[in-house]
């Protein structure tokens, strides 16, 4: 088998970061061997820069939202104000437009270091609810610009039927919704097929939120995962005001609704999570819980900050066992090292103490468990048999440059931001390099053409 190789001065294999580290990668695209303190590059090799990290794993977007940013930075406002603005944006976009936005979007994630991201995609049809000739063109569209970007993507096909509660979409919705549970999964099913024996798309589902999707529909969204193996996402209490009508209507939480209809377990990742009780987090992290296992949790803290959410409790669900991966969700700004420190030092904020999670965990946060919440466990390490996914970053910048070698990893979480990225590899492939992109030629001229003719 012949083998490609790449040398960095400096690797992080978790825990440690290690030196001179030699990474063999087979016509698989996978990691055939690693080689720490092998000595200086190898002829023919290619020499990374600065410190090599397996491929950060965006667990949570939404592509289209890029859009929205500086626009809803004017004046003040709620989410629900938010929400509106994101309302005539989705109006404005097709398969055609959705395709060059995401193209550009997804380039945008690969010169930050994200080779995987979770498409959470619940704009399925066309205004007014009026079916494409294809039902799934829109997420083809996301499936090809991730593809033309040179990235990895986890469609989360989202099952969003309601305005809340049982009532019926709002206008702005009904591009939004399948008509219930069972018109989803058929639609959801014929883009899983598809996508089979893909090599760098995956299907997986997700319910929009309990407001978004009936009680009684819940079941059959949780039983299309389980049935493909395949994971499922939830945006979960991201507001007050979801919680309070959910004990209204149901006479429970959130989480207790989705504990009762099954949609809870290992495969399920909870975004945001962000006004909890003590029962939820116990029933998130597994307790009274018979089988299914810890729900992972997706933190997305400049969006959370963003929006005035809150703060959740990701020490305590951490504690209770829930797997964290993180997610640049409305793309406020699109860097995974600002999301990892956002998480700990939001939480120095709310508790007045430091040292919650280590810079290790924190990129464990940003990698493996990001990817395996993506579907791909086989993701995110640099060890043979894992895909062969990296992007480094430099530890020369005016923000890095200082801290010795050792702390490499602590000045990557703590001082580095998705400016220092330099090279990016999907695969055993070279998709940024010297922090150029590789496919995409000239990103925020793609950004600013795509976004200005969106707008209008």
């Amino acid at each position: 088998m012949q083998l490609t190789q790449f040398w960095a001065p400096y690797a992080w294999l978790d825990p440690a970061v290690e030196s001179e580290v030699l990474i063999e990668v087979g016509e698989d695209g996978r990691i055939a061997a690693v080689t720490p303190d092998s000595g200086p590059a190898p002829a023919g090799a290619t020499r990374l820069s600065g410190l090599a990290l397996p491929g950060l794993a965006n667990a949570h977007s939404h592509a289209f939202h890029r859009a929205l940013r500086g626009s809803v930075q004017v004046g003040s406002g709620t989410f629900w104000t938010w929400r509106d603005v994101m309302y005539r944006t989705a109006a404005a976009l097709d398969p055609d437009g959705y395709l060059e936005l995401a193209t550009a979007v997804y380039a945008e994630m690969a010169l930050a270091g994200i080779t995987a991201v979770g498409e959470f995609h619940y704009l399925h049809h066309a205004p007014g609810g009026v079916r494409y000739d294809d039902p799934n063109a829109m997420g083809e569209a996301l499936v090809e610009a991730a593809r033309r970007a040179g990235i990895r993507i986890t469609l989360l096909d989202t099952c969003y039927l309601s305005a809340g509660f049982g009532e019926p979409p709002e206008r702005q919705q009904l591009r939004f919704s399948d008509g219930d549970a069972a018109a989803w999964a058929a639609r959801a099913s014929a883009q899983a097929d598809r996508l089979r024996g893909s090599a760098h798309a995956l299907a997986g589902a997700a319910v929009h939120s309990v407001r978004a999707v009936p009680a009684e529909q819940l079941g059959e969204v949780a039983a299309w995962s389980a049935e493909r193996q395949a994971p499922l996402h939830v945006h979960l209490s991201e507001q007050t005001a979801e919680n309070e009508r959910c004990l209204d209507v149901h006479g429970c939480t959130p989480t207790q609704l989705l504990h009762d209809r099954g949609v809870l377990g290992r495969r399920t990742t909870a975004v945001h999570a962000t006004h909890l009780t003590e029962r939820d987090i116990a029933l998130l992290g597994g307790s009274g819980t018979p089988g299914p296992g810890s729900t992972g949790l997706c933190m997305c803290p400049t969006t959370e900050r963003d929006l005035a959410d809150g703060i959740g409790p990701a020490g305590a669900l951490t504690a209770a066992g829930c797997p964290l991966s993180l997610g640049s969700d409305s793309h406020a700004v699109i860097d995974l090292f600002e999301e990892a420190r956002a998480v700990e030092l939001d939480e120095r904020l709310r508790t007045r103490a430091r040292g919650h999670w280590t810079a290790a965990a924190l990129l464990r946060a940003a990698t493996e468990d990001g990817h395996a919440a993506l579907g791909r466990p086989d993701a995110g390490r640099i060890a043979p048999g894992a895909l062969a996914d990296l992007c480094t970053v430099d530890l020369d910048s005016v923000r890095t440059a200082g801290p010795p070698p050792r702390l490499a990893a602590e000045t990557a979480v703590f001082a580095a931001t998705a400016a220092d990225v330099r090279e990016v590899v999907v695969g055993g492939r070279t998709v940024v390099r010297d922090g150029k992109h590789q496919l995409v030629p000239d990103v925020p001229g793609a950004l600013r053409r795509t976004i200005a003719e969106l707008l209008g």
